[in-house]
């Protein structure tokens, strides 16, 4: 049996300005909101930046954020310096969850709160065979 993850969803006050946040944060175009409120946006059709999955998902609710989050996105670009500078420039702010200062990642979060890390460019920090034996 195969399964392949079809959407990551966020819990959020404006899903619609979300959805369009991350739109131009990820390169996305597709941004599609619901008579309800909800927001939808989708992969490029090319498969460009997927990352793996085919969309995100912006559901309204009326709870503010109130802790860390306990799944976030970890991007990894070809220029992390460049991402970085891009990501404030569109208003994502730099968070303190704990890091000690010397981590490969720099942690933000997006106008909601929620977490994410622009990763240092190259492999996985973690090769998986050597781990696994």
């Amino acid at each position: 049996m195969t399964v392949h993850i079809e959407s990551l969803t966020w819990d959020c006050a404006d899903p619609g300005a979300l959805a369009r946040w991350w739109s131009e944060a990820l390169g996305w175009p597709d941004v599609y909101v619901w008579d309800d409120g909800d927001a939808t946006l989708s992969a490029p059709a090319d498969g460009s930046g997927a990352l793996g999955v085919r969309r995100f998902d912006f559901l309204r609710v009326d709870d503010e954020k109130r802790a860390k989050n306990r799944l976030h996105l970890d991007l990894r670009p070809d220029d992390q310096d460049a991402e970085i500078a891009r990501f404030e420039a569109f208003g994502a702010r730099r968070i303190d969850v704990g890091q000690a200062g010397t981590e490969s990642f720099v942690v933000f979060a997006d106008p909601e709160g929620n977490e994410f890390c622009i990763l240092r460019p190259g492999p996985l920090d973690v090769d998986l065979d050597e781990v696994r034996g």
